[in-house]
């Protein structure tokens, strides 16, 4: 007894004799009575968003008092924790500095969070480009590394990759929380946020904090929460979904193992590439001479294929398995398959990924291994769009623990199968799967509602390409869900694609192309802006190396919009044109220091189109801030445009240096 009135001395002597009759009765459990707890996301080396009034929020003992003590003022805050132990405060930020420290204590033994600093926090969240880190061998790593220590007023807090059907309080986190900057913790974190928070770091001179919580290949319907996407009809139905599944992935996963296993049977009766319930096209016994041939990786579209727009897709390779690795565990690696794939070696299915963007790296089993020639079969599901399997070349093989690698690039065999209508609906594993609609907004994003940040950085939109009209409402929503949640409209700085697959040859219908527009189009929303990087991509590499740059012209829109920098933050862009005389005059905004090329030369990446909608690649001139095009074999031209392409030739740019940004006057679908 003494004990507990030890514990309940800054409590009345009612709440103390309520707390010892519930806890003797063994109605209260002794969980209740710990001390203040703090969500993962506030930890020592934190930084909170200067001159602001910010949230810090936990739990106690229910009804208990906690009281919070700034160092910066000395302030004492109390607040009461609620029947259920939740309780929520807002104190003020001062001016950047540090670093501080902040007490928690309801009494007991206090929680105090060290080394805090007051600065400018940025979300930065996105696909697999923005995730790319600064260890995956990104432009000038090794010197970005040796100076990292550097810029201990840099710290990095990196959310954990978590789905969820259900908005969670809490977010998982890695390396315990906050982290000082060094070479460790930059090298696992994403490169564009690091190099967009260390430009502001230095012009600034202030520290920055950085919250990482992105997910490579997912899509920008799994950032979005359910109620918000109810506004969207095509998504109802998923939400609906969300809302009635069970909480734990141990509940989900055996749902998807009985519905998985219905969808193999209802499969097998119908895949023409199954005889007797097996995958008859995956046996190496089999005789593939009338297949046809494809290049891998490698859109099948691209390759005689441009009618396929859905459905599945039989691919096979035959491989000499040395004597010496008979009996071995392998490495099966296949890049990037869009969208999703079931993957056999001898016949024996060994992987299946949904999801466009996943990296496919499968283990075969020993057993399974023996010398001479074996089939490696792909049943690739696409569901619309570019399908196939896609990436770099050097990822694509079999491999030993050893090091030792056979190569799988090149030469496949393919057979069409199935249309997507003529295939029962795949089914979902919704305790692993990240795109599901809502399932990172309920784990990566809820749980930092609240906390205060400048603004948000977003690089993501590769996953999103089939359905770039789709995306034109989708980002804009997702913004305005944020910011309803947080309660205020804070700044949203997107990328802008890249450049990427086959340098263009000529005018082209491109996703690639439509999903950019989208993303121009946000630009409609307040607060907004969009780093234009068409001109630092790779024609073989969906993530390019060049994230400072990316990272540079992502802070040069922070630092002119958010902060009033008197910086330069685009290059050209669309403004408005006038039709006359054979050609069309461009109008552009941001065009400082004058229209120019990046190469001095002449102007590349125009093309028109007259009412025949047949676009030509154009002749360009500069004259002042406009740009003048024509083509000899477009008399009346109706309709241009500029840089519209997966991976346009194009080179206008103004005195920043900066490219102009991809654009067409037209609406037009498929060129018609």
């Amino acid at each position: 007894m003494l004990i507990i009135f030890a514990t309940t001395k800054l409590l009345t002597m009612t709440h103390a004799k309520r707390l010892l009759f519930l806890l003797l009765a063994g109605l209260l459990p002794l969980r209740l009575l710990a001390d203040v707890k703090l969500p993962a996301i506030f930890t020592d080396n934190m930084v909170l968003q200067r001159e602001s009034e910010v949230k810090l929020w936990g739990t106690a003992a229910p009804e208990r008092t906690v009281r919070i003590t700034t160092s910066w003022d000395g302030a004492r805050h109390e607040v009461p924790a609620d029947a259920a132990g939740h309780w929520t405060a807002t104190v003020r930020t001062p001016e950047a500095g540090g670093p501080h420290t902040i007490t928690f204590t309801d009494g007991r033994h206090p929680v105090t969070l060290s080394n805090v600093l007051i600065g400018e926090v940025w979300i930065c969240s996105g696909q697999s480009n923005m995730e790319m880190r600064v260890g995956d061998r990104v432009t000038g790593m090794e010197q970005e590394l040796a100076e990292a220590e550097g810029y201990p007023e840099i710290r990095l807090l990196h959310i954990d990759n978590t789905t969820s059907p259900a908005p969670l309080a809490e977010a998982k986190v890695r390396d315990g929380g906050w982290q000082v900057c060094s070479a460790d913790h930059v090298r696992d974190f994403s490169a564009t946020g690091y190099f967009f928070g260390k430009e502001l770091h230095r012009e600034l001179g202030v520290p920055v904090g950085l919250i990482e919580t992105c997910w490579g290949g997912t899509l920008a319907e799994a950032w979005t929460s359910g109620d918000a996407l109810w506004d969207i009809p095509a998504f109802r139905d998923r939400v609906a979904k969300a809302r009635t599944l069970p909480a734990t992935p141990e509940e989900r996963t055996r749902i998807f193992h009985e519905d998985l296993d219905r969808w193999r049977d209802e499969m097998a009766a119908v895949d023409p590439g199954y005889r007797d319930g097996k995958p008859l096209w995956a046996a190496s016994t089999f005789d593939d001479t009338d297949w046809g041939e494809i290049q891998a990786p490698g859109f099948v579209q691209h390759q005689g294929l441009g009618s396929f727009t859905g459905g599945f897709l039989w691919m096979r390779r035959t491989v000499e398995i040395p004597a010496a690795w008979a009996g071995k565990e392998l490495t099966l690696e296949l890049a990037v398959i869009d969208d999703n794939d079931f993957t056999y070696f001898d016949g024996v299915e060994v992987g299946h990924t949904e999801g466009c963007m996943a990296f496919r790296r499968y283990t075969v089993p020993a057993s399974l291994v023996r010398a001479g020639r074996v089939t490696i079969a792909v049943r690739v599901m696409d569901t619309g769009g570019l399908g196939g399997i896609f990436g770099d070349p050097k990822s694509m093989s079999l491999r030993t623990a050893d090091g030792d690698v056979l190569p799988l690039a090149g030469t496949w065999k393919y057979h069409l199968g199935l249309g997507l209508g003529e295939a029962p609906e795949l089914p979902v594993n919704t305790a692993t799967e990240p795109n599901f609609p809502s399932f990172l907004y309920n784990a990566m994003i809820h749980p930092l509602v609240g906390y205060g940040i400048r603004g948000a950085i977003w690089y993501q939109g590769e996953a999103n390409v089939a359905r770039a009209a789709q995306y034109r409402d989708l980002l804009p929503l997702m913004i305005r869900d944020w910011r309803s949640r947080w309660g205020y409209d804070f700044p949203f700085y997107i990328v802008q694609l890249a450049n990427y697959m086959k340098v263009q040859e000529g005018p082209e219908e491109s996703e690639w192309a439509e999903l950019r527009e989208a993303q121009t189009a946000t630009l409609r929303l307040e607060n907004t802006g969009m780093a234009v990087i068409i001109d630092i991509g790779e024609a073989d590499d969906i993530h390019p190396k060049n994230k400072p740059e990316v990272g540079r012209r992502l802070a040069l829109q922070a630092l002119a919009k958010s902060y009033g920098r008197p910086v330069l933050c685009s290059g050209p862009m669309y403004a408005g044109c006038t039709l006359g005389g054979g050609e069309i005059r461009i109008r552009f905004s941001h065009t400082d220091g004058g229209l120019k090329t990046v190469d001095g030369g002449v102007v590349k990446g125009f093309c028109i189109a007259g009412g025949d909608h047949r676009f030509h690649m154009a002749e360009a001139r500069i004259e002042g801030d406009e740009v003048i095009v024509r083509s000899p074999e477009v008399a009346y031209p109706v309709a241009v445009r500029y840089a519209w392409a997966n991976n346009p030739v194009c080179n206008l740019t103004n005195g920043t240096g900066l490219p102009a940004g991809p654009f067409r006057t037209d609406d037009w679908t498929d060129g018609k």
